[in-house]
């Protein structure tokens, strides 16, 4: 165990065996959870984690220190994800895109006040499905700054570093993301308020 992260990074440049296999227990965890919450699949996210660190291991000695090394590893771990799910090109929807129905009438976009209802509702297994299929529908540009910020806790700054953004855009996307997730998640919560 390594008293601090620099020494931790030092040994690792050094060739300690033990310094890296630190680096992938202390992180791993958190790189794969933005992994899956980025690409939403369970295999590519464990690849995705697998990249990051080769890549990590590839480029440790060009690793500056100018923020932290967990940040540091988003960043890679960001990029791979990135990659695969450009690869995917999944058709997105906009969020300016008028809702019609099947006849092509304009519906008004739906947002029910959801905090009302019980916690057990909320953090009901049938409720976390819901919003992972909301989280993964959104744009990757959103999806991945909701993600660093509200999931993953990251500060604006660290957020916007790690995606290579400014903290204005940062602000303006995790305002979207949240707009639009609440509008999917409006649908599943209207009749629960609506019977209440």
């Amino acid at each position: 165990m390594y008293a601090t992260e620099a020494e931790l990074i030092a040994a690792a440049r050094a060739g300690h065996q033990g310094a890296f296999t630190e680096i992938v227990e202390r992180h791993s965890g958190t790189v794969y959870n933005l992994a899956l919450r980025l690409v939403n699949n369970p295999q590519e996210a464990e690849e995705v984690l697998q990249e990051t660190f080769i890549s990590a291991f590839r480029a440790l000695d060009r690793f500056e220190g100018r923020s932290q090394l967990g940040t540091w590893l988003y960043r890679i771990a960001y990029n791979a994800a990135l990659m695969r799910l450009r690869r995917r090109q999944v058709a997105t929807e906009s969020l300016d895109a008028p809702t019609t129905t099947d006849d092509g009438d304009m519906l008004p976009r739906e947002f029910v006040d959801w905090s009302t209802l019980p916690d057990e509702r909320l953090l009901g297994k049938e409720f976390r499905g819901v919003l992972e299929g909301a989280l993964a529908a959104l744009p990757d540009s959103l999806r991945s700054v909701f993600v660093l910020r509200d999931i993953e806790g990251l500060s604006t700054a660290e957020t916007a570093e790690t995606l290579g953004l400014t903290e204005v855009n940062v602000k303006v996307r995790l305002h979207r993301a949240r707009l639009a997730l609440r509008e999917k998640l409006s649908g599943y919560f209207a009749p629960m308020v609506a019977g209440r």
